[in-house]
């Protein structure tokens, strides 16, 4: 009976943050406001963990760990020095980490590998986490993946190793390339079809079929809002390869897949939606400040970019959390529009 008292004991309070009796915070750990640290669980003393969260039972906060506000950590993690977790991380139970790529038996390393979980992610029970990843905002990795590389804003990945599914918030059927010949066809105008994401548009191009074969034609200024001053191909990606990954501060693009297909993912920083190019008269614009990513390629694919501007590397944004920075202190002026306007 004491036994069982023991068990449900309540948890204690101490400066509004919720202790368990049998937790074990060491001396020197920063616990946030409001937080709660369950039964079993153990935080060593250079562990910072911020307000709000809630470690739940068997949960095991090694030194240099630092945890954001409302962050829920389930039953039998471990975190092992060298990781930092953002605001609003949900880590699933049994979730497992490392921080050393080459473990062995008393050998300890002078520097641990560094891995970060930012802002809004998940992870899904019995994940594995490799040393030195970095999982992005709001991505979620699923049950039972093992992640070996970095994920990107908003990916889900899934298997062993891990690989981009899907995104979230993104609508693969709001703007569905149509088949040839259906009805969905009608959507397209000159200026294209209706999309969510600012400034983007999906275009279908003439297709003329006859004995000799099949020619489809677009004209830049018209189909294409801007004229080109490179293009590039790509083609060979294996299926679970992301390419793109990036915005441009004043680059147009217009991307079609002439061969098997391809989805686009477009981003303004607002809004995300998926689209599937899977005809060769079909096309869509990015323009500038929309980040893009392209994944799910065919075995057969080849994807056609043409490109308002020549290459230049300072012209790229590459880290998703400048894109977001950038795209907040910019007004939401059509990108078409100011395109005309320049060429005037």
């Amino acid at each position: 009976m004491a036994f069982l008292t023991t068990m449900i004991a309540r948890p204690l309070m101490t400066e509004k943050k919720h202790i368990h009796s049998h937790a074990i915070v060491e001396p020197g750990a920063s616990i946030g406001t409001a937080t709660n640290v369950w039964a079993f669980a153990h935080v060593l003393g250079g562990a910072r963990i911020g307000a709000e969260c809630n470690i739940c039972d068997h949960v095991f906060i090694e030194n240099d760990v630092v945890l954001g506000d409302r962050v829920t950590i389930k039953c039998g993690v471990q975190l092992w020095d060298g990781i930092t977790i953002g605001d609003d991380v949900f880590i699933g139970p049994n979730a497992t980490f490392a921080n050393d790529k080459f473990p062995r038996s008393k050998q300890y390393l002078a520097e641990v590998a560094r891995t970060s979980i930012r802002r809004g992610a998940s992870i899904g029970a019995g994940a594995v986490i490799l040393p030195g990843i970095v999982i992005a905002e709001n991505a979620m990795v699923g049950a039972g993946a093992v992640v070996t590389k970095n994920v990107p804003p908003h990916a889900i990945v899934v298997g062993n190793p891990a690989r981009v599914v899907g995104y979230t918030n993104a609508s693969p059927n709001a703007v569905q390339a149509p088949l040839l010949g259906t009805a969905g066809a009608s959507e397209f105008t000159k200026d294209g079809a209706p999309s969510h994401v600012n400034g983007v548009r999906l275009y279908k191009f003439p297709l003329i079929k006859d004995i000799r074969g099949s020619l489809s034609v677009g004209e830049f200024q018209k189909e294409i809002p801007f004229d080109a001053a490179r293009y590039f191909l790509v083609f060979d990606v294996p299926s679970k390869e992301l390419r793109g990954e990036h915005a441009h501060h004043a680059c147009h693009q217009f991307l079609i897949c002439i061969h098997g297909s391809c989805a686009v993912v477009a981003d303004d920083g607002n809004v995300r939606q998926e689209y599937m190019l899977d005809a060769p008269n079909l096309g869509i614009y990015l323009p500038p400040l929309t980040w893009g990513v392209q994944y799910k390629y065919s075995p057969d694919a080849v994807l056609l970019v043409f490109a308002s501007h020549v290459y230049d590397a300072d012209d790229y944004i590459r880290d998703y959390s400048d894109f977001l920075c950038i795209t907040a202190s910019l007004s939401g002026a059509d990108p078409i529009s100011s395109l005309i306007e320049q060429k005037k």
